[in-house]
């Protein structure tokens, strides 16, 4: 079955940087699409990053474009986001998702304050 898991959320100070990594499994996923989304207490859920399957395009939220870079690594079936110039507005929950289907992992949670 569809296996996605997150990792390498945590608390960090504003303007910090931080990677998360999305191991996926149970599908061949140099075919699909991966995104990233995010939900802040409160707030519905928001895209965050998307890249194609080969990796060769991107796009982003306009609220993160600059800061974070999505990427993927198809032999090790991994999308990591890399978060630089972190906000407290980047607080939330993240979450990878395989763009097609209803496929979610379980979360990592990143808090940026002081």
């Amino acid at each position: 079955q569809v296996q996605l898991v997150e990792s390498g959320g945590g608390l960090v100070q504003p303007g910090g940087s931080l990677r998360l990594s999305c191991a996926a499994s149970g599908f061949t996923f140099r075919y699909y699409v991966m995104t990233w989304y995010r939900q802040a207490p409160g707030k519905e859920r928001e895209l965050v990053a998307r890249i194609a399957s080969t990796g060769t395009v991107t796009n982003y939220a306009d609220s993160v474009k600059g800061r974070f870079t999505i990427s993927r690594d198809n032999a090790k079936n991994t999308v990591y986001l890399q978060m630089n110039s972190l906000k407290p507005e980047d607080t939330a929950k993240y979450y990878c998702k395989r763009a097609d289907g209803n496929y979610w992992g379980q979360g990592t949670q990143v808090t940026v304050s002081l």
